[in-house]
């Protein structure tokens, strides 16, 4: 019998017998089909027969209830082990019969205790938003306890594997801390094996291998457990496949069309057309509104049809009610980008969700896409382009891309970090009914003026594309994400606010590492390591100098690059010759440099200019001193941008940002703490190293 005739007589015999899972027999013969070892079954009717079986295949004997009724078996009485000859065989045959008198039995099964090994769990669930998820952990008080797992979406590649194992905390275990190395060779087959047996039959909803014995040669399987489910016709993992239009226009159009645009301040419709006409869009503008003749300054117009020359991109900015009738009459007219910054739509409930599957029917038979609805536009400073609901001052020209979920949250951060952080394209995507965060990634991961990617996500569609998706932009430039929803109440709001349902947090963090991604804890932590990346180089080794105003807080920088897996940099005598003749007679010629109070800019700026010289100097941590920040802008302005990441940490920061900004808009990333800006410096490296990207 064929594999699949053997899984499809499996599968009838389930539905037959009206169960949703596989007895363990069926598990293992399944198992061991795929070249997966087990302990085996074999299925006694009687007590003479089990005591047959167990003197054929040897002691100590292991006997199981099989029953379609019975999933845990240990739990009821179903299970008797290290059972050492025919009478406890006998014995413990009639116990499990007598526990089970109203249950459905199709015997019971006959193996062959395994020898002790170090324990371990595999399993596979199914996720909402990835699809196929592995896991895999050492057993008993590891995973009942410490939850010390690791998972990855399927499919998996070598790297996957290979991290998954690395990342338990008992991973010293499996290399031999208390004895002898178990085969990590034949754990990696293992878990490539289950991936395959995954992928190949979707009816599998749940698989648990546990536990599985890990020996210095081989492993084994003791006990196997399979639920079963009807096939997604769609899987949560799969590509869009939507090619039908580019997004070039949605983020360079060359015209505009704003529906509900007003002359009226305060009103969003007034803020998006103010904005555009600020920012200095230099395509053609369109305000329409039913009742106005004019809208701040330029010509309305009644409705989309009256314009007569053809447009990119319209802007809705109706009430929801009347979405619909808008955004199909921008269909008919041709536009194939629209934005529906209105809100009220699935985050309202059913009405607004019905609303959004209209919008999406009609989109795909005009063949449009559409952004939102319940988002904020598109910004786009290399094509003066800012479509935001909030009203926003002057921006620069930058290379930080940002996906953001929700508007309002973007229009508030863009507001002051402006000053500090200069964005080449801003994305709000909303509800995503139909232009999601991958398709924008995709996009951006293409363009030249993006040279980091930032990303605020409240949850994922289609996860298998977003992984895919991930995986190639990052090899090329950074991407990083700060995920809401992590704790059950975050995600209780999630699902209240932009129409998300958070998915698990722990299968979030393993697609975010099988993808490169890094990962952000908070706004400080993703806008610092963007403001980062974005302006210095990468290190290319990790070996720092520290120059400080004060002792204390050099070793604490010190501390941080230990802590990091960085490192103080060596001095070669040529560089503490060099030092030497420019240091106080007080100051050692060490690293951390440590000046004291007598620190000025041209004694920095000497340092730095001899450090970049040391081959063992990649990267430098400078800690200045608040209440003298000005003295400094113009110094390290001059010196610019170098080969080497320069990171500035200023203790109290906060009361000199004046001096703080000056030094962000020279290039230099400033950092309230010695530590932040070492970590910080520690993610470059990795990712720089490659240490963050997965492999292709």
């Amino acid at each position: 019998m064929s594999m699949n005739e053997l899984w499809n007589e499996m599968i009838s015999r389930a539905k037959s017998e009206e169960r949703t899972f596989l007895m363990e027999h069926e598990c293992k013969e399944l198992l061991v089909r795929e070249g997966i070892t087990t302990t085996g079954t074999a299925v006694a009717q009687s007590a003479v027969e089990a005591v047959e079986i167990s003197n054929k295949i040897g002691y100590p004997i292991v006997l199981k209830v099989l029953s379609p009724e019975v999933i845990h078996k240990s739990d009821l009485g179903g299970v008797k082990v290290n059972l050492q000859n025919a009478a406890e065989v006998k014995r413990a045959f009639a116990e499990i019969i007598k526990a089970f008198p109203n249950k459905k039995l199709a015997g019971v099964a006959v193996q062959k205790m395994a020898p002790p090994g170090l324990e371990a769990i595999i399993g596979v669930s199914r996720d909402s938003t990835f699809g196929p998820v592995l896991m895999f952990g050492l057993g008993g008080v590891f995973v009942e306890v410490l939850k010390d797992v690791s998972f990855r979406i399927l499919p998996v590649i070598e790297a996957d594997i290979e991290e998954m194992v690395k990342e338990i905390r008992g991973y010293n275990l499996l290399r031999g801390y208390r004895g002898t190395a178990v085969d990590l060779f034949a754990l990696k087959e293992l878990l490539f094996k289950v991936s395959a047996l995954i992928m190949k039959y979707p009816e599998i909803m749940e698989l648990d291998l546990n536990p599985v014995f890990l020996y210095p040669e081989g492993n084994i399987t003791i006990d196997a457990r399979i639920i079963l489910e009807k096939p997604e016709t769609e899987k949560p993992g799969g590509s869009l496949s939507k090619d039908k239009n580019s997004l070039q226009s949605l983020f360079y159009p060359g015209s505009i069309a704003v529906l509900g645009a007003s002359d009226k301040p305060g009103k969003l419709g007034w803020n998006v057309f103010h904005n555009l006409l600020y920012h200095g869009f230099e395509g053609k503008l369109y305000p329409v509104n039913v009742k106005a003749k004019t809208i701040q300054g330029m010509p309305a117009f009644s409705k989309i049809d009256k314009i007569e020359d053809p447009i990119d991109t319209a802007i809705i900015l109706v009430p929801a009610a009347q979405t619909l009738q808008a955004f199909e009459e921008c269909c008919r007219k041709g536009i194939k980008m629209i934005i529906i910054e209105s809100a009220g739509f699935a985050e309202t409930g059913e009405s607004g969700k019905n609303i959004e599957k209209e919008l999406k029917r009609v989109a795909e038979s005009y063949n449009c896409r559409f952004v939102g609805p319940n988002c904020s536009g598109i910004i786009n400073t290399h094509h003066k382009m800012v479509q935001s609901i909030g009203v926003i001052g002057d921006l620069c020209k930058g290379n930080i891309g940002l996906i953001v979920q929700a508007g309002v949250y973007a229009a508030g951060i863009i507001w002051g970090m402006r000053h500090i952080m200069d964005l080449a394209i801003m994305a709000t995507i909303g509800n995503k009914a139909d232009i999601n965060e991958s398709d924008i990634l995709e996009y951006l991961g293409e363009d030249d003026n993006v040279k980091v990617v930032c990303m605020y996500l409240e949850d994922v569609k289609n996860g298998r594309r977003f992984i895919d998706v991930a995986r190639k932009v990052t090899a090329n430039k950074p991407v990083i994400i700060l995920k809401s929803g992590r704790t059950e109440a975050g995600k209780k709001a999630v699902s209240s606010h932009t129409a998300s349902l958070a998915g698990n947090d722990l299968i979030y963090g393993a697609a975010f590492k099988q993808a490169g991604i890094i990962r952000a804890r908070d706004n400080d932590h993703m806008f610092g390591l963007a403001r980062a990346f974005s302006k210095q180089p990468l290190p290319l080794g990790d070996g720092t100098l520290v120059i400080s105003y004060s002792g204390s807080l050099g070793v604490a920088a010190v501390d941080a690059l230990s802590i990091n897996n960085m490192r103080p940099a060596e001095l070669d005598d040529e560089t503490r010759q060099y030092l030497r003749e420019i240091l106080p007679p007080y100051v050692g010629c060490n690293n951390p440099v440590d000046y004291t109070f007598d620190m000025n800019a041209a004694q920095v700026m000497k340092t730095i200019e001899i450090g970049l010289s040391c081959e063992d100097i990649s990267s430098f941590i400078i800690i200045l001193q608040a209440e003298f920040l000005d003295t400094y802008f113009k110094e390290f302005k001059k010196l610019g941008i170098q080969k080497k990441p320069i990171l500035i940490s200023v203790p109290c920061r906060e009361f000199a940002m004046n001096g703080v900004i000056a030094l962000e808009q020279a290039g230099f990333p400033v950092y309230s703490t010695p530590e932040e800006a070492v970590e910080v410096l520690s993610v470059m490296y990795r990712y720089g190293s490659r240490a963050y990207l997965p492999t292709q």
